[in-house]
């Protein structure tokens, strides 16, 4: 069976590839808000582990924690970007699967 549109009609290859590369730059756009999130709450992290000695180690690993969700979600976005240009080609030449 086919993929099915939200009206319950089959689409067509074009536009499920069209559909495919909305859900990958809706997602490479999510990823790349979580990258600058989660780097805004590292530098956070880095900035109280400065201010409060006593507790400085605690927010040191709270910081490396946040720049690895960072570095993982900036990761992500790259390969939603290139998934969203590979959806973008197949639609623009017409593949079929």
């Amino acid at each position: 069976m086919g993929r099915h549109s939200s009206s319950g009609k089959p689409e067509a290859g074009g536009e499920q590839y069209r559909e495919e590369e909305k859900h990958h730059k809706h997602m490479e756009k999510l990823a790349k808000l979580g990258a600058v999130a989660a780097g805004a709450y590292a530098r956070h992290e880095k900035h109280e582990a400065r201010k409060d000695p006593e507790h400085a180690r605690s927010h040191k690993i709270k910081e490396k924690i946040a720049a690895t969700v960072a570095a993982g979600s900036a990761g992500l976005a790259i390969h939603e970007h290139h998934k969203k240009k590979e959806a973008k080609k197949h639609a623009r030449h017409g593949h079929h699967h």
